[in-house]
């Protein structure tokens, strides 16, 4: 029995919906947990990276199981971590438990993102980058939705029942995996490792992996520490930062919409430049802000500044490597993640001696690295890519 390519894309959005709602959790519950367990910025930025580390660790083996073996099983299994793990979260009587829960959220999380990615990639052929930023889009609707859910209700239900609640919907995303079928797996002879050895040493993309690696620290560092941002240096309470942090994702999901029918008629690299601009000037008013307004129009600046990043991008990538698609996103994505363990923790750690107003100044600068990386690789992105053999 084939599969239908529909039910497949429908279960990759899902899946990078749940990733959006993982990347998300931690930044939205931060200031009910610090204040619950009395944490310092540090120990905050330490859980953040925490997270960071597991969906690094889990991004390395997803890219050649899925080449070798498929979807579903890996898949499901990474439903099952979450489920887990927001329910160790919700209930969670001491820090340690929720460090060992955040593992398994961000481990489950990591194969969830890659593993949905790449199988985007192998079902739009010829228009991966749109193909990316519809799956994007939900991305953005699981990331807006837990931190708008929980400011509406967070006040009246308490962080622990949203939570059990949120492991509810994770459930249902499981049962679909499990009654769907997957495309058969691309390599079913056997892993070529000699075009794998070709594309770790490929120039081209592991600049491309470099964007990532300050894009990812970016958006993490974003998710991670908004709300904590306005509440620290607005003097917003907890409820109405969350709100910011909403319209942070809101901004980046709408821009994936806006662009999703753009990009399938643009030379989509040539998008990359202008969304770095906006999203540094985005980055300097948020910054400088002294009220809410100037707050909330950089918040909305860097979301739309970022909407098109991840998926331009990893549409490049899949475009140079379509047979090995899941090893290339596996080690462009653990680049990328690299940065968003490390940019998050030097926003805590600079945060705690400085304040988050001057810690925040690593976005803008991580965008003009990622800006002039992308200045570096565009020219090579002119010739053809290398061809990739199939074993025989």
């Amino acid at each position: 029995m084939e599969y239908r390519p529909r039910l497949v894309f429908a279960a990759a959005c899902l899946g990078l919906l749940l990733f959006g709602i993982v990347l998300t959790l931690l930044g939205a519950v931060l200031p009910s947990i610090t204040a619950r367990f009395g944490l310092a910025r540090t120990e905050a930025g330490t859980l953040l990276s925490l997270m960071s580390v597991a969906i690094v660790a889990s991004s390395v083996m997803f890219g050649p199981v899925v080449d070798r073996y498929g979807y579903r099983g890996l898949l499901s299994a990474a439903v099952v971590f979450v489920f887990v793990g927001i329910e160790g979260v919700a209930f969670a009587g001491s820090p340690a438990v929720i460090a060992g829960a955040v593992l398994l959220i961000g481990f489950g999380g990591g194969i969830l993102n890659g593993a949905a990615t790449a199988l985007v990639s192998d079902l739009s052929p010829g228009r991966r980058s749109a193909g990316l930023n519809v799956l994007g889009v939900f991305f953005g609707i699981g990331a807006l939705g837990l931190p708008l859910v929980l400011g509406i209700l967070l006040s009246s239900f308490g962080y622990t029942m949203m939570l059990a609640g949120t492991g509810a919907i994770v459930a249902l995303v499981l049962i679909y995996f499990l009654w769907i079928r997957f495309p058969a797996p691309k390599q079913p002879r056997g892993f070529p490792l000699r075009d794998a050895g070709r594309l770790v040493r490929d120039p081209v993309v592991l600049l491309l992996g470099a964007i990532l690696f300050f894009e990812s620290g970016m958006e993490i560092t974003m998710g991670g520490w908004t709300a904590a941002y306005v509440n620290d240096v607005l003097a917003l309470p907890g409820d109405s930062a969350l709100f910011f942090l909403s319209l942070y994702w809101l901004a980046m999901t709408i821009g994936r919409l806006l662009f999703g029918t753009v990009l399938s008629r643009l030379a989509t690299r040539r998008a990359l430049l202008p969304s770095f601009a906006t999203a540094f000037v985005g980055a300097l008013l948020l910054t400088r802000a002294h009220t809410p307004v100037t707050a909330a129009i950089g918040v909305t600046l860097i979301g739309a500044g970022f909407a098109t990043v991840f998926p331009v991008v990893l549409g490049l990538v899949g475009d140079r490597y379509p047979h090995l698609s899941g090893t290339a996103f596996s080690l462009v994505l653990v680049m990328g993640l690299t940065g968003g363990t490390l940019l998050p923790l030097a926003t805590g750690i600079l945060g705690d001696r400085y304040g988050l107003r001057t810690s925040l100044l690593l976005v803008p600068a991580a965008l003009l690295c990622a800006s002039t990386v992308y200045l570096i690789v565009r020219p090579r992105l002119d010739p053809p890519p290398p061809a990739v053999t199939l074993p025989q």
